[in-house]
């Protein structure tokens, strides 16, 4: 059974529904696509770009998943990036340094350019601030400053001391922090519907409600839903967190974390008065807090991630303490929306990019930093089927762990580790 979207802000604010049909009957294209979120959409409009016919195939609507449900930041984080650098220097040797300095940026390229070709109306907003939260991690902002100051990207950063970050976000929380105005914010689900529909003006089909049944490998794979069946040349699997196919080469190395977000009512004069130059925001911690203004003055506000593999019981309540201790200007301020969506954790953060078989491929796994990622991840995935698999093969060359008994262990043992890595930085 397919499912509504989730009532979220996004969901309020959609500015034009998908309307797409189940898949029915036998339908013919060069790609297949399982999964209509951001991997999914973005690797269809790149490839119907350059000239290939697309059919994409989503469960339930086109950006219901993590897609449509997160903070809307799309920054340099790779969370993964120290795993990065030692897995594919053994592919790259020092060029390792440049290709990972540059996926930290192409996304927000990739976004801005697209945004603009196509005209999505998706609030997007440049202006980003890395808030350190301990007087040590001002230390790692300034190595971040240098870097960016050492390969020309000096003009678009700024090291602020703490009174500093006072004049830019109206709280106490925090001692210093690392504007970047390269970074972009915007309203995720009216991107991802807005690349959805570039995918079908370009020519590409789409179908919604249509769940995966299986894909049938072979030199003409066949994706099978209860209905339909897309007959392609190839296939790519872009469902991260909420599939449950091809199980036994990709169970255990993925695994759903949740992470939730609040809205408040707008907030009228006080919008500017806490956030005067409409920033987005996230902290320096391991598990971080992060926020941001809507286009109608409300505070976004996410924090914290339930590593269970399953929602929490009542996200507003948990995330109140925390928007109130950051801004006690909002104690008391109406929640008028709150949801939580399933990012796909990875245990080294590298995102997971490989083939299921000759014909297969599958992409996935970006710990909570996917937005910017699933369009530099739908720009590789574009060129490998074209027959460029340079980029294609450095990551999947990457290891990953697979835990065994994963689905049932893989959650307690990814619980286990973030507290672990909280308790270290709690006495950092």
């Amino acid at each position: 059974m397919t499912q509504p979207r989730c009532t979220s802000y996004y969901t309020a604010s959609i500015q034009q529904e998908s309307a797409y049909p189940p898949l029915e009957g036998v339908v013919e294209a060069d790609i297949a696509i399982v999964g209509g979120g951001f991997t999914g959409v973005a690797t269809a409009v790149e490839l119907a770009e350059r000239g290939y016919r697309i059919a994409l195939v989503e469960a339930n609507k086109i950006g219901w998943g993590a897609s449509g449900r997160n903070g809307g930041q799309v920054t340099g984080s790779l969370s993964g990036a120290a795993a990065m650098r030692k897995q594919m220097r053994r592919t790259l040797g020092d060029a390792a340094d440049d290709f990972i300095w540059d996926l930290r940026w192409r996304g927000q390229r990739i976004i801005r350019e697209r945004v603009e070709e196509y005209a999505i109306a998706c609030d997007l907003k440049p202006g980003h601030l890395q808030a350190a939260w301990k007087p040590d991690h001002m230390a790692e902002l300034r190595a971040d400053l240098e870097a960016c100051q050492a390969r020309g990207m000096g003009d678009h950063v700024e090291l602020l001391d703490a009174r500093q970050v006072r004049e830019v976000i109206r709280t106490e929380c925090y001692h210093g922090g690392l504007l970047n105005r390269y970074n972009l914010h915007l309203h995720p689900l009216n991107l991802c519907l807005g690349e959805a529909r570039v995918a079908e003006r370009l020519g590409g089909q789409l179908f919604e409600h249509s769940p995966v049944e299986r894909i049938e490998h072979g030199a003409t794979p066949t994706v099978v839903t209860a209905k339909g069946k897309i007959r392609a040349e190839r296939v790519l699997l872009a469902g991260n967190a909420y599939h449950r196919l091809e199980r036994r080469r990709l169970g255990g190395k993925l695994f759903p974390a949740s992470l939730g977000i609040i809205a408040t009512a707008p907030l009228g004069g006080l919008a500017e008065a806490i956030n005067p130059y409409d920033l987005a925001v996230y902290d320096s911690r391991f598990v971080l807090d992060y926020y941001r203004l809507t286009a109608d003055g409300r505070l976004l506000f996410g924090g914290g991630a339930n590593y269970s593999g399953k929602d929490s019981p009542d996200i507003a309540a948990e995330l109140r303490p925390r928007l109130e201790a950051t801004f006690p200007q909002l104690r008391g301020t109406p929640i008028d929306y709150a949801w939580q969506g399933m990012a796909g954790i990875v245990v080294n953060r590298i995102p997971m990019l490989g083939k299921l078989s000759d014909h297969v491929y599958y992409a996935q796994g970006y710990s909570g930093h996917g937005l910017a990622t699933s369009h530099i991840v739908g720009e590789i995935m574009a060129k490998a089927i074209a027959g460029h698999l340079e980029e294609f093969d450095t990551f999947a060359a990457c290891r990953h762990l697979k835990v065994p008994f994963g689905d049932a262990l893989g959650n307690p043992l990814l619980a286990a580790g973030m507290w672990y890595y909280q308790l270290l930085e709690r006495w950092r």
